[in-house]
């Protein structure tokens, strides 16, 4: 399949980013916004993927990949006159669209897989999930759910879309969840749809989807965040606690070259030339002195 990267977006792939390039080349400090325009999936290639995996593609998704099989944009910015790659916004393509967990033909027999972990993670992932009061149903790593990486997130976790229910049958139910560095799941959104307008709305900025998760994002990913603020943004989340995560050394105290005070080490007193002969008289008096004292006796 032909990708090319793209610097100027045609008006219909305008419009499939939700005009976000506009935005991001008149922020400041951005330095280049690339897109690579995807030819669309072919309808055969589709339905060969639902027949592999036995499952049937939520409709809006499968509209997505017959526009443009994935989806890809990035931008950096320029510190130092060089440019620095920042945001990141990817939709893995039908052929890259690959069960999360699956068995592969290259691992032993006895060996651990993610369906091992379901006895140890299954209280504490309940606990992890979203920060509003319901708690939905967590996917399971076993032949319970069927889990597909849509999103690898640059190594930070992976975004997932998520059937629940595969037994007996699979349901066309799906969900879209957040699975952490540490296995742990947190809820996005219910559709593609609402995902891929959190995607665009976040400017792909690194970790953004750490934001849904019951520890937040990093601290510096909040200085980007308040660079760069995503258009949804909630404002409380930068906010709060604002003064944890805001850097207040001043570096040029920090690297400011202290001034040592030079120590003025003190010389012996010299004695004048006449005091030191008056000195050395006195003592050849008193010496001869007492050496006729001594012969008298």
């Amino acid at each position: 399949m032909e990708e090319k990267p793209s610097a100027s977006i045609k008006p219909y792939l305008d419009k499939l980013t939700l005009g976000v390039t506009r935005v991001l080349e008149t922020s400041p400090g951005v330095a280049e916004v690339s897109f690579v325009e995807k030819e669309p999936a072919e309808r055969h290639a589709i339905i060969s993927w639902e027949q592999k995996n036995s499952c049937i593609l939520p409709e809006d998704l499968k509209n997505f990949y017959l526009m443009t099989d994935g989806f890809q944009m990035t931008w950096s910015v320029k510190t130092d006159d060089t440019p620095m790659p920042l945001g990141s916004m990817v939709i893995n393509s039908v052929s890259k669209l690959c069960r999360l967990g699956g068995s592969s033909m290259y691992t032993l027999p006895n060996a651990p897989t993610l369906a091992d972990l379901e006895d140890d993670t299954d209280e504490e992932g309940k606990v992890l999930l979203t920060g509003n009061g319901d708690k939905p149903e967590k996917p399971h790593f076993d032949s319970r759910s069927l889990i597909f990486e849509l999103d690898p997130c640059n190594g930070n976790g992976k975004v997932c879309l998520v059937y629940k229910h595969a037994k007996p049958v699979v349901s066309t139910d799906t969900e879209i969840w957040f699975l952490d560095r540490a296995l742990y799941w947190h809820f996005l959104t219910k559709t593609f749809t609402a995902y891929y307008r959190l995607l665009i709305t976040h400017l792909g900025l690194p970790q953004w989807q750490y934001a849904f998760t019951s520890y937040g994002v990093s601290p510096q990913v909040k200085q980007w965040f308040n660079m760069y603020k995503p258009i949804t943004i909630n404002t409380a989340l930068l906010s709060e606690e604002a003064d944890s995560f805001v850097n207040k050394l001043d570096p040029n105290k920090v690297f400011k070259s202290k001034n040592k005070t030079p120590v003025i080490k003190k010389k012996p007193l010299s004695q004048p030339a006449g005091s030191q002969k008056s000195h050395t008289s006195v003592t050849s008096s008193k010496t001869s002195s007492l050496a006729g004292n001594s012969s008298r006796k």
